[in-house]
């Protein structure tokens, strides 16, 4: 059976993630995207909200996480909001993105990101 798809983007929230003491300190926008992977046909067939994942409640449990305890990397940071999602019963793969656009970065440059993509074990 082919996955159904359900897409987050541009999520914004502020942490305090990075390696250098000022990132820690000042903090900075970060930007999810997540790609959840589940089956959608019993949501469909009665229109029933209980049968999917709710994507609002979804979108605040990341944003905390964004918030929430300050890690090293963005690798780390998508592996929280991996875990997060596949917290949802129903979610069987999920796709993650994490923007750091305001990375530090000495040269000129649109974005940074990691994208990690994990599934039931």
């Amino acid at each position: 059976m082919t996955l159904d798809r359900v897409r987050v983007t541009g999520l914004r929230a502020r942490g305090r993630h990075g390696v250098l003491a000022a990132e820690r300190q000042l903090g900075q926008e970060f930007v999810v995207d997540v790609t959840l992977g589940l089956d959608t046909r019993p949501a469909a067939a009665g229109d029933d909200l209980n049968k999917t994942v709710h994507y609002g409640e979804l979108a605040s449990r990341l944003v905390a996480v964004v918030e929430g305890e300050p890690v090293d990397l963005i690798e780390t940071l998508a592996q929280r909001l991996a875990d997060a999602c596949l917290a949802e019963p129903l979610v069987e793969e999920v796709e993650v993105t994490v923007h750091k656009p305001a990375a530090p970065v000495p040269h000129p440059f649109a974005d940074v990101s990691v994208t990690i993509v994990r599934g039931r074990a």
